[in-house]
């Protein structure tokens, strides 16, 4: 098996040999990414991973990743010589961005791994096949057909399983958001492709729209407002509109390099108004990206991973957007038991229908999008263990009173990779990115879905 997935990898999934395969980046971006899909897409209930999936996702994601270890750098180092004295030589090391970043992607994988695991013990919902009777009156028309319908009991849950069942979908929420910044930082320092450039028109207006340029230079601007005057119906219609303000601050950001005039991309508008108007379409993708965390990728964000040829950068984008999927499916799949909740008490919420779970996440207020090293922060200061069954909750709240979790006295998890499966997890050690300060555009530069780049829909 080893052998067949590193032929691929040295072929660039050319099995014909003929030297026309992908590049060794967007390999093994499609390899961990194609891994990701056949083990965790069979994720369809909130209930832990099958043993054998869980064994083989842990070894073949070593498998790649192990590719990491070898990419170094220098570093100057001190070196006694046999008289005393200090010399200072070259050594290498594992590259910054991978050193730090590797390990906090991989305590997010074992985090979620083991936010499911948490499930096992639960008895008060389960699930049925869409085609069943029963199945009738907690079907959702938005949802996807082929996943099974969460039931509950017909009063409800307990307000303990309540209240432990959304204290998780707030933990992986932290996942979600921790995972989606370190993504954002990785692509946001991938090169935009000259193709892409190319192919992208000359001025902000063109690829705006004449109506959508004018609401976003108008004097008085509120991305709020802005995008609630806007069509966003359907997953096309918002992808569409992302793809639009990417384009145009890409093109704006151009205009004020060659703000020169001499180019073809200079501009005749002020420098100010052009930072203005870069300003206020970002903050629109930080509000398009924070209310459809689910939405595919956009054209920039696939021409980006397909030209990328950094082979550090293509592991730690796939990783990190492997880990953001699985973290929003489980959040879905919260949601679903949640909604199944309020259904069993308010059966008339069949009627009206819901909106779809990326619509239901919390609102957030600011415009700005999560920075890594605040979120991995926010993380190690969860005060309970990742490993908290609903047993472990209730007599949590009993000593506790339902006021303040209890602090866990933590050991590490850096191990936890490696140990026996069954260990349980307790609270997370200190997990360190990269912090470098990034512009509005570099954090905004982010990817979504758990598909290979080429071919999200």
């Amino acid at each position: 098996m080893m052998k067949e997935r590193f032929a691929k990898l040295l072929l660039g999934e050319d099995m014909s040999g003929g030297g026309k395969g992908v590049s060794s980046a967007l390999a093994l971006s499609n390899a961990i990414t194609n891994l990701a899909a056949s083990v965790f897409g069979e994720q369809k209930r909130l209930e832990p991973m099958a043993p054998e999936r869980k064994a083989r996702w842990r070894k073949e994601i070593e498998w790649l990743l192990s590719v990491t270890d070898h990419i170094v750098e220098f570093v100057p180092s001190q070196q006694q010589t046999k008289d005393g004295s200090s010399v200072e030589i070259m050594v290498t090391r594992q590259r910054t961005d991978l050193h730090m970043n590797i390990p906090a992607l991989r305590k997010l994988d074992a985090m979620l791994i083991d936010y499911l695991d948490n499930f096992k013990d639960q008895n008060e919902f389960w699930y049925v096949s869409r085609d069943s009777d029963e199945a009738e009156n907690g079907n959702r028309k938005d949802d996807k057909w082929w996943l099974p319908t969460a039931k509950v009991p017909p009063e409800g849950l307990s307000d303990v399983s309540r209240k432990w069942i959304q204290f998780q979908k707030e933990s992986v929420n932290q996942i979600l958001k921790a995972a989606m910044a370190i993504n954002a930082q990785v692509i946001s320092e991938m090169a935009i492709p000259e193709n892409y450039i190319e192919s992208l028109p000359k001025n902000g207006r063109a690829s705006l729209g004449d109506s959508i340029y004018k609401s976003i230079t108008v004097e008085y601007f509120d991305p709020e407002q802005f995008l609630s005057t806007m069509d966003l119906s359907t997953e096309h219609k918002i992808l569409d509109l992302k793809n639009r303000i990417e384009a145009s601050i890409v093109i704006w950001k151009r205009k004020m390099i060659h703000k020169d005039g001499k180019s073809s991309w200079g501009s005749a508008v002020s420098l100010e108004k052009r930072e203005l108007f870069e300003e206020r379409a970002e903050s629109i993708l930080v509000l398009i990206k924070q209310r459809f965390p689910g939405i595919p990728q956009s054209s920039l964000d696939i021409s980006k991973i397909q030209y990328n040829r950094d082979v550090g950068q293509a592991v730690l984008e796939s990783y990190s957007r492997i880990l953001e999927s699985l973290a929003f499916t489980v959040m879905s799949r919260i949601e679903d038991v949640l909604y199944a909740d309020s259904l069993a008490k308010d059966p008339s919420l069949a009627e009206s229908g819901r909106k779809p779970s990326v619509d239901s996440l919390p609102s957030i207020g600011c415009v700005k999008f999560p920075d890594p090293e605040e979120e991995i922060q926010k993380l190690n200061s969860i005060g309970t263990p990742t490993s908290m069954t609903l047993s472990d909750f209730m007599g949590w709240h009993l000593d506790q009173g339902e006021t303040e979790p209890k602090k866990d006295t933590s050991e590490s998890i850096d191990d936890n990779w490696k140990e026996d499966e069954e260990k349980p997890m307790t609270k997370p050690a200190n997990i360190n990115v990269t912090n470098k300060k990034l512009s509005y555009i570099e954090k905004l530069e982010i990817l979504g879905g758990l598909r290979s780049p080429t071919a999200r829909h």
